[in-house]
C-alpha cells in the first residue's frame, strides 16, 4: 500500500503530526514521499513554511480548475513534496457539489503520479469531499486516537463511516488504529488503550506514540521530531510506527499492488447506504455521508 490517509472525524489527535513524522523518516531513508494537506487550516503546510499566493496554487486548484498535482507540487525543506493547503479549499463541498465526479477527483489525480511513490494524506476532520475522496483515492487509512474518551467516541464514530463507505466501495478498506499522546503515568491512557484492543485487535497498531514534549516543540520550528530531536522518545516511537507499518505489509515501497476495483462510488450508492444502516445511523449519514455521497442519475453502473 502506498497510498495512506491519516482520517480522524475528532481535531486534535494528531492527524497533521504523523503525516509530518512518517513523511521525514521517509525522507530520510531515501524515498521520495508525496503529501497532500486536504485540510482547508492548512496546518501541514505552514508548518512546512510553504507559502500559498494564491487559492488555485493549492489543492484547491485541482478541484477548481483540474490543475495536475505536479503542477501543484512544491518541495518542503524537510526534504519531501508537497501539495499546499488554502482556505479557500473549505469551499469545495458547496461551490462543485458532491457527485462522484468530485469524490474521485483526487484518486484520478493521482493515478497519473508515479506508482512507486508513497503518498500521505492528511485529511480534514469534517466529513465533506476532501475526507471521503482521501478515503476513496487511498489503500488504507491511518485513525490516530489520543488516549481520552472522547476521541475513543470519534474511533467509534470512524468506525462507522468506514462501514458505510464500504458499502458504496464494494471493499473493506485497510485500516490501523494509532494511539497517540499516550502517557503510562495516566490510568486513562491504559484504560483506552484495552478499550481500542479489544475492540479492533490488531488493527490497531503495537506501536504507541508517548505524550513527547519534542513532537509537540518541532512543528513550532517547522521541523519534524527526527530535526528537532533525534534522540527523543518521540523520534523513536515514529521510527518503531514506519518499521511496524511496513512489517506487516501496511506500507510497501517497492511499487504498488493491484487497485481496487472501484475508486469511486457507483450510481447506486445511496440504496447500499439507506439498506446497509441502521435508523440511528441513517440519522448519521443524511448529515454527512449519504449528504456527501449525492450522485449524479445519469452516470452508468460500476463507473
Amino acid at each position: 500500500m502506498a497510498r495512506i490517509a491519516m482520517f480522524n472525524q475528532k481535531g486534535g489527535v494528531g492527524k497533521t503530526t504523523t503525516t509530518l513524522n512518517l513523511a521525514g523518516l521517509l525522507a530520510r531513508r531515501g524515498v521520495d514521499p508525496l503529501v497532500v494537506d486536504l485540510d482547508p487550516q492548512a496546518h501541514l503546510t505552514s508548518v512546512c513554511g510553504v507559502v500559498v499566493p494564491r487559492a488555485e496554487a493549492s489543492i484547491y486548484g485541482l478541484y477548481a480548475h483540474g490543475t495536475p498535482l505536479a503542477s501543484l507540487t512544491c518541495s518542503t525543506r524537510n526534504g519531501w513534496k508537497l501539495v499546499p493547503s488554502h482556505i479557500e479549499l473549505s469551499k469545495v463541498d458547496s461551490q462543485f457539489g458532491k457527485g462522484p465526479a468530485v469524490l474521485g477527483r483526487l484518486a484520478a489525480a493521482l493515478d497519473r503520479e508515479p506508482a512507486e511513490r508513497p503518498v500521505l494524506m492528511d485529511a480534514c476532520p469534517m466529513l465533506g469531499v476532501l475526507s471521503l475522496g482521501s478515503v476513496f483515492a487511498a489503500d488504507g487509512v491511518i485513525i490516530p486516537i489520543s488516549t481520552d474518551y472522547l476521541a475513543m467516541k470519534g474511533a467509534v464514530q470512524m468506525e462507522r463511516t468506514l462501514k458505510a463507505l464500504e458499502q458504496v466501495l464494494k471493499r473493506r478498506v485497510p485500516r490501523r488504529y494509532l494511539i497517540t499522546r499516550y502517557d503510562p503515568r495516566r490510568r486513562m491512557s491504559a484504560d483506552i488503550e484495552r478499550q481500542l484492543r479489544a475492540r479492533y485487535g490488531d488493527e490497531v497498531c503495537a506501536t504507541r506514540i508517548a505524550e513527547n514534549v519534542s513532537i509537540a516543540e518541532s512543528p513550532a520550528s517547522s521541523q519534524d521530531v527526527f530535526e528537532h530531536a533525534p534522540a527523543s522518545r518521540g523520534a523513536r516511537d515514529y521510527t518503531e510506527l514506519l518499521d511496524e507499518l511496513m512489517a506487516t505489509g501496511f506500507i510497501r515501497l517497492a511499487g504498488r499492488e493491484a487497485k481496487p476495483g472501484v475508486r469511486t462510488p457507483p450510481p447506486e450508492a445511496r440504496t447500499a447506504l439507506n439498506a446497509a444502516l441502521t435508523t440511528k445511523q441513517k440519522m448519521t449519514a443524511q448529515r454527512g455521508v449519504a449528504t456527501s455521497l449525492k450522485l449524479v442519475q445519469t452516470r452508468r453502473a460500476g463507473t
